[in-house]
């Protein structure tokens, strides 16, 4: 397997997991008090954003020429960390 297909299976792997944090988040928003569960549900809106532009980072990624690679690797990875802090910010206004 080339380096480029691992890192993309990595990077949909780890995409994955977070699609799991984001489905915990959102039945939490579900069970929370009415004002609360508005701004949690406006939260876990702004993190499906930041997952599907991931999923299009992915994307690019797949069909990029070796040429572009690195580039669109650096784009990616750049999403990939927006996400995942917002992620880790979500969860902890979420408790």
């Amino acid at each position: 397997m080339s380096d480029r297909n691992a890192y993309e299976q990595k990077l949909r792997a780890k995409l994955d997991e977070l699609q799991a944090e984001v489905d915990k988040l959102k039945a939490r928003a579900r069970g929370a008090e009415a004002d609360a569960r508005i701004e949690q549900e406006k939260e876990v809106d702004r993190l499906e954003a930041k997952r599907d532009e991931m999923r299009q980072k992915l994307d690019e990624l797949r069909h990029s020429s070796d040429d572009a690679w690195d580039d669109v690797k650096a784009g990616a990875e750049r999403a990939w960390e927006s996400l995942s802090d917002s992620i880790k910010s979500a969860r902890s206004r979420f408790k």
